[in-house]
Protein backbone atom coordinates (compact mmCIF):
# COMPACT_ATOMS: atom_id res chain seq x y z
CA UNK A 1 0.00 0.00 0.00
CA UNK A 2 2.65 2.45 0.79
CA UNK A 3 4.50 1.48 -2.77
CA UNK A 4 1.02 2.97 -4.19
CA UNK A 5 0.79 6.23 -1.81
CA UNK A 6 4.52 7.31 -2.85
CA UNK A 7 3.81 6.18 -6.74
CA UNK A 8 0.60 8.68 -6.61
CA UNK A 9 2.44 11.16 -4.97
CA UNK A 10 5.68 11.33 -7.53
CA UNK A 11 2.74 10.82 -10.32
CA UNK A 12 1.51 14.52 -8.82
CA UNK A 13 5.08 15.65 -8.42
CA UNK A 14 5.27 15.43 -12.28
CA UNK A 15 2.01 17.06 -12.92
CA UNK A 16 2.95 20.15 -10.92
CA UNK A 17 6.58 20.19 -12.41
CA UNK A 18 4.70 20.02 -15.99
CA UNK A 19 2.22 22.70 -14.66
CA UNK A 20 5.00 24.62 -13.89
CA UNK A 21 7.41 24.73 -16.19
CA UNK A 22 6.09 23.61 -19.67
CA UNK A 23 3.73 26.55 -21.06
CA UNK A 24 2.53 23.11 -23.84
CA UNK A 25 1.04 21.30 -21.17
CA UNK A 26 -0.84 24.30 -19.31
CA UNK A 27 -1.73 25.12 -22.90
CA UNK A 28 -3.33 21.17 -23.19
CA UNK A 29 -4.72 20.94 -19.92
CA UNK A 30 -6.62 23.89 -20.55
CA UNK A 31 -8.08 23.41 -24.14
CA UNK A 32 -8.90 19.44 -22.78
CA UNK A 33 -10.76 21.03 -19.81
CA UNK A 34 -12.64 22.99 -21.80
CA UNK A 35 -13.45 20.10 -24.33
CA UNK A 36 -14.02 17.52 -21.96
CA UNK A 37 -16.80 20.53 -20.04
CA UNK A 38 -18.13 21.07 -23.32
CA UNK A 39 -19.04 17.32 -23.66
CA UNK A 40 -21.32 17.61 -20.82
CA UNK A 41 -23.48 19.62 -22.68
CA UNK A 42 -23.36 17.91 -25.58
CA UNK A 43 -25.67 15.61 -27.33
CA UNK A 44 -23.40 13.18 -28.46
CA UNK A 45 -23.59 9.22 -28.18
CA UNK A 46 -21.81 7.53 -25.07
CA UNK A 47 -19.63 5.83 -27.47
CA UNK A 48 -18.61 9.36 -29.20
CA UNK A 49 -18.14 10.45 -25.61
CA UNK A 50 -15.47 7.99 -24.63
CA UNK A 51 -13.54 8.31 -27.87
CA UNK A 52 -13.04 11.97 -27.21
CA UNK A 53 -12.17 11.49 -23.60
CA UNK A 54 -9.74 8.75 -24.93
CA UNK A 55 -8.51 11.33 -27.17
CA UNK A 56 -8.45 14.21 -24.44
CA UNK A 57 -6.19 11.94 -22.70
CA UNK A 58 -4.12 10.57 -25.06
CA UNK A 59 -3.02 14.46 -25.59
CA UNK A 60 -2.40 14.86 -22.51
CA UNK A 61 0.09 11.77 -21.85
CA UNK A 62 1.85 12.40 -25.27
CA UNK A 63 2.04 15.71 -23.74
CA UNK A 64 3.89 14.80 -20.34
CA UNK A 65 5.81 12.14 -22.36
CA UNK A 66 7.21 15.18 -24.78
CA UNK A 67 7.84 16.75 -21.72
CA UNK A 68 10.34 14.28 -20.20
CA UNK A 69 12.09 13.62 -23.08
CA UNK A 70 12.95 17.41 -23.33
CA UNK A 71 13.83 17.63 -19.76
CA UNK A 72 16.34 14.42 -20.29
CA UNK A 73 17.88 15.79 -23.39
CA UNK A 74 18.29 19.18 -22.05
CA UNK A 75 19.96 18.00 -18.73
CA UNK A 76 22.02 15.80 -20.56
CA UNK A 77 23.41 19.13 -22.31
CA UNK A 78 22.39 21.83 -23.87
CA UNK A 79 24.95 22.28 -26.68
CA UNK A 80 23.15 21.01 -30.12
CA UNK A 81 23.24 17.79 -30.99
CA UNK A 82 21.68 15.98 -34.04
CA UNK A 83 19.81 13.38 -32.20
CA UNK A 84 18.88 16.02 -29.57
CA UNK A 85 17.01 17.82 -32.11
CA UNK A 86 16.01 14.39 -33.58
CA UNK A 87 14.34 13.23 -29.62
CA UNK A 88 12.78 16.51 -29.45
CA UNK A 89 11.15 16.92 -32.96
CA UNK A 90 10.01 13.11 -32.81
CA UNK A 91 8.54 14.22 -29.16
CA UNK A 92 6.62 16.98 -30.72
CA UNK A 93 5.84 15.23 -33.89
CA UNK A 94 3.92 12.72 -31.38
CA UNK A 95 2.04 15.74 -29.90
CA UNK A 96 0.76 17.13 -33.89
CA UNK A 97 -0.61 14.23 -34.59
CA UNK A 98 -2.47 13.35 -30.63
CA UNK A 99 -4.45 17.15 -31.23
CA UNK A 100 -4.18 16.15 -34.85
CA UNK A 101 -6.45 12.71 -34.05
CA UNK A 102 -8.61 15.46 -31.02
CA UNK A 103 -9.17 17.68 -33.78
CA UNK A 104 -10.42 15.04 -36.10
CA UNK A 105 -12.53 13.55 -34.02
CA UNK A 106 -14.35 16.28 -32.69
CA UNK A 107 -14.96 17.52 -35.91
CA UNK A 108 -16.67 14.30 -36.90
CA UNK A 109 -18.41 14.36 -33.46
CA UNK A 110 -20.23 17.58 -34.95
CA UNK A 111 -20.70 16.34 -38.23
CA UNK A 112 -22.50 13.66 -36.88
CA UNK A 113 -24.95 16.22 -35.19
CA UNK A 114 -25.67 17.74 -38.45
CA UNK A 115 -27.05 14.72 -40.58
Amino acid sequence: MSRIIKAAGYSLDGFRAAYKFEAAFRQILWLNLILLLTLIFMPFAISIKMLLIIASFLSLIVELLNTGIEACVDHTSMTKHPLAKIAKDVGSAAQFLSLLLLFSLWTMAFSSLLR
